[in-house]
């Protein structure tokens, strides 16, 4: 019988891909899991330390490390967090932001530095924070918490499949894609909603010296720009990353132009790809086919 040549294309682009990707994690345990290079700025006296937050919150790990090998470093008189992230899981933020309260039980001080986007978890970091400086056009607030839940059974209903869960305990399905919630169900997961919400203003209004009915007129979700954040108070002033760190320096009185280090990763791509197809993965098995692993989000979007 007679190959087909398109099935024969298809195989060995799959071989070739499959033995590119193992070369590629051969070359990642050889050169072995110590992505971060030495710190840069390696000069001794009093310093601040840049630690950057980016994207979406998905795992504390490496963020928190960082801020307890710089609250541990009496060199380190001061930390920047500059903040460039949309928020992510509750825990994660929770995670970060207990590291950050533990650099300040260590005298350090910390300025929040906004970037782009400094909203809910993002902004739930920042908030620990002695300072926090934005810029005029950066997208922050977003007070609020939610989790997403997909229902397939009526596609599926369509295909012919029906979904089966056997269970002990009233709720343990609950959020299941395989049917409705029903009303008893939504009252219960709005009631954890709610009390994760309640953290969230209770962590700002301890964070920013404002109260809980302040903060909670603001707490209903909305993105605000850095400089309507500023007339809410949930930001202390306007700036850019530079003048945060000068603002660090000065309030940990450190004299001249201050010495910055920071934690430099070197790149490699198949920390980075696998990265990213497992937040996808994640995501595809939390939103779509496991409800019952859906996570609660701090999460802009």
């Amino acid at each position: 019988m007679k190959k087909n040549p398109v099935v024969i294309i298809l195989v060995a682009c799959l071989a070739l891909g499959a033995i590119f990707f193992a070369i590629l994690y051969l070359a990642s345990l050889l050169s072995g899991r110590k992505a971060s290079a030495p710190l840069a700025g390696l000069s001794v006296g009093d310093r601040v330390a840049l630690v950057k937050i980016e994207g979406v919150l998905l795992a504390p790990g490496s963020i928190v490390d960082e801020l307890n090998e710089y609250a541990d470093d009496s060199s380190i008189k001061a930390i920047v967090l500059r903040i460039d992230s949309p928020g992510g899981g509750v825990v994660v933020a929770q995670e970060i932001l207990s590291a950050v309260q533990n650099a300040k039980g260590e005298g350090k001080k910390i300025v929040a530095s906004m970037g782009s986007v400094a909203a809910s978890g993002g902004y739930y970091i920042a908030a620990g924070a002695d300072k926090i400086v934005a810029n005029p056009g950066t997208l922050t607030g977003s007070i609020g918490v939610k989790i997403e839940l997909a229902n397939f059974q009526k596609l599926l209903e369509k295909i012919g499949i029906k979904g089966m869960v056997i269970k002990a305990g009233k709720y343990k399905d609950m959020g299941s894609p395989y049917r409705e919630m029903t009303e008893a169900e939504k009252r219960h997961l709005q009631g954890v909603i709610d009390d994760t919400h309640e953290q969230f203003i209770e962590a700002v209004a301890k964070g920013r010296g404002m109260t809980i009915r302040d903060v909670r007129k603001i707490a209903d979700g909305r993105v605000f720009t850095g400089r309507q954040a500023l007339r809410l108070k949930l930001v202390d002033e306007m700036g850019d990353l530079a003048s945060s760190i000068q603002l660090a320096a000065d309030l940990a009185e450190i004299k001249g132009k201050p010495r910055v280090i920071q934690k430099r990763k070197r790149p490699q791509f198949l920390d980075y790809l696998r990265k990213e197809t497992a937040a996808w993965i994640k995501d595809v098995i939390a939103e779509g086919f496991s409800g019952q692993q859906a996570e609660l989000r701090y999460l802009y979007r």
